[in-house]
């Protein structure tokens, strides 16, 4: 087994990186965050792709690439097509690193734990798969599962990191999430949710006393954009709220993840969560909260890369390509902190960094796409 690289992503690193980046960049590019220092405005997705030796390579060519050029996060999940993104984004850190592109502390490593992931490497019946694997050992007990794919208990996470972190070839993971939560809210009700959130809190809390993560938070789909009352909504308050019950003011949930796009934009104009007795956005509920935002499906999967209304192009300009401009909208956001970004090509990560090196859009012509769209 390859030796494990020592680290993690801290302040000084990720600011070495910035001020080294800085004649690439704009000023604005690399933004605070909690205990990490400068993270880019620009992340890079790895959720898309066949699970395959050629994907791996564009990958892994990709990732180098957006090291070289700016971009010092990289977010994955131990279930993207089937523990091969993980594996793939830990090859190019080896790389960057044995050829002194970057340093471990300069680079941001995200990951998810949650649902119940395959393995490319083990071409196996998927039911036979999860029994052996996890069932015989005592990892997951059945009842702890809900629609057949999704886990939060504490030994299941437990065992979910230290999986990702031999995929990564990392001793500590940066950020780790646990993945869609509010798949739970589809079996199982509220109280029980809650006592099952506590329960994975706690364990990722011994993670970073272990040194095996940096900080922890929840990445989600539906559970932040929707409304109160509705059966997967997810209240920020109510999470960071556990978070202190267990850590205290020094706790270490410290970052959401959510969708948000110009087709998805709920989570800077719905005011459905509650800080303090008044409904707020979820983005001013994190920053009230201070929690870091990192945005999934910035281009919506590749829908939003073209064919976008001439209106976006009016009042975002500048730029080349409707993938730029979504980009822009995105990391443009007040309370947005990272636009992630799927690039699986070298062409992809040139283009989409062509962004960063543009300063956001400022908030007085920013807003003008909402009181006059």
């Amino acid at each position: 087994m390859a030796a494990m690289i020592a680290g993690r992503a801290g302040v000084e690193g990720t600011q070495r990186y910035a001020a080294r980046l800085a004649g690439l960049v704009s000023s604005d590019h690399f933004r605070n965050m909690s205990g990490a220092g400068r993270i880019a405005s620009l992340g890079l997705g790895t959720y898309l792709g066949p699970e395959d030796a050629e994907t791996d390579a564009l990958y892994q060519k990709a990732a180098v690439r957006a090291f070289e050029l700016g971009v010092n996060v990289v977010d994955t999940a131990v279930n993207y097509r089937h523990q091969r993104s993980e594996r793939v984004i830990g090859a190019a850190l080896a790389e960057v690193i044995a050829g002194q592109v970057v340093a471990r502390d300069e680079i941001v490593i995200a990951t998810k734990g949650g649902f119940i992931a395959l393995d490319a490497d083990v071409p196996q019946d998927p039911g036979v798969y999860f029994t052996e694997t996890y069932v015989k050992p005592g990892i997951v007990e059945p009842d702890e599962v809900v629609a057949g794919a999704h886990c939060m208990a504490p030994r299941y996470l437990a065992n979910q990191i230290d999986r990702s972190r031999a995929n990564l070839g990392v001793d500590t993971i940066d950020l780790y999430y646990i993945h869609n939560p509010e798949t739970q809210l589809d079996e199982i009700e509220r109280g029980e949710f809650f006592h099952r959130i506590r329960a994975a809190f706690e364990a990722l809390e011994e993670a970073v006393r272990a040194g095996k993560i940096s900080s922890y938070g929840t990445a989600t789909w539906n559970g932040y954009r929707q409304d109160p009352g509705t059966p997967g909504y997810l209240s920020l308050a109510e999470m960071v709220t556990t978070a202190r019950d267990i850590g205290g003011l020094d706790h270490h949930f410290k970052v959401i993840q959510l969708p948000y796009n110009l087709a998805m934009p709920e989570a800077f104009t719905r005011a459905n969560q509650v800080v303090d007795g008044e409904p707020v956005s979820t983005l001013e509920a994190a920053r009230q909260l201070g929690v870091y935002v990192m945005a999934s499906a910035s281009v919506y999967q590749g829908q939003l890369t073209r064919n976008l209304p001439a209106m976006i192009a009016e009042y975002l300009p500048g730029w080349s390509t409707d993938a730029q401009r979504a980009l822009q909208f995105v990391r443009s956001t007040p309370g947005i902190g990272t636009a992630l970004v799927g690039m699986k090509s070298v062409a992809h990560v040139e283009e989409n960094v062509e962004v960063a090196r543009q300063a956001p859009v400022p908030w007085p012509e920013f807003k003008r796409l909402f009181s006059e769209a």
